[in-house]
């Protein structure tokens, strides 16, 4: 894993996840609920954001003309992209198509035929990453890729959206699991400190000071 993509776990596990009694908007119950705007729209989780899908794209090989995904949960990952990269641009799907102006249900980048790579932060029941597919062929462009921040891993939500964006690959940077176990690392106070003598904070590589349990420099033991 990357320093930036070991970062961005470390934010979306602080800031993005808790525990709790919490009513998913597919209507069923869950113990934890992960929130990536809380991420996302963050200064420095927006330029790790940007740089992790970023990373992930070009690794794929997919090489699009633009990003995009369905509103409210895809726009400032699309904005943290296309600005880290200079070159990708962004579009943004509408829920429904606007009933006045031009009517068009896609902002943005709108160039018929295109490669792009559709974006969300959370799949659970991959409804609204279905959308945004559905959509953007029904536009014209050429889906190479589809991405999600954090797969709940549950409701079949993977398999819907594989089922709707193939042949286009599916990936997610990082599971519940992941978020989950970050979480409960960060917040074991029952691991006592151990001196890190010699080691590299896993997450910059700077001399680490502590191991709770994890490898950490001063900036970052959490």
């Amino acid at each position: 894993m990357t320093a930036a993509r070991q970062e961005l776990l470390r934010l979306l596990a602080s800031k993005s996840f808790r525990l709790g009694d919490f009513k998913l908007s597919s209507g069923a119950s869950s113990d934890y609920y992960v929130d990536c705007r809380t991420t996302t729209l963050d200064g420095k989780g927006a330029r790790l954001t940007g740089q992790v899908f970023l990373e992930e794209i070009r690794a794929q090989g997919w090489k699009p003309q633009a990003i995009g995904g369905l509103t409210l949960g895809a726009d400032p990952i699309v904005t943290a992209v296309s600005v880290t990269s200079g070159e990708v641009d962004g579009f943004l799907v509408r829920k429904a198509e606007k009933q006045h102006g031009t009517g068009q249900r896609i902002e943005g980048f709108r160039e018929k035929g295109a490669r792009v790579v559709i974006v969300d932060d959370v799949c659970t029941t991959g409804a609204s990453t279905v959308q945004a597919i559905e959509a953007a062929r029904d536009f014209g462009f050429e889906i190479v890729g589809v991405m999600c921040l954090v797969e709940r891993q549950e409701a079949r939500g993977r398999a819907s959206v594989e089922k709707a964006s193939a042949p286009a690959r599916f990936v997610a940077i990082f599971n519940a699991d992941e978020v989950r176990q970050e979480h409960a690392l960060q917040n074991d106070e029952t691991s006592p400190s151990v001196l890190a003598v010699g080691a590299g904070c896993e997450i910059c590589g700077r001399p680490a000071i502590m191991n709770r349990p994890r490898v950490r420099c001063e900036e970052h033991r959490v």
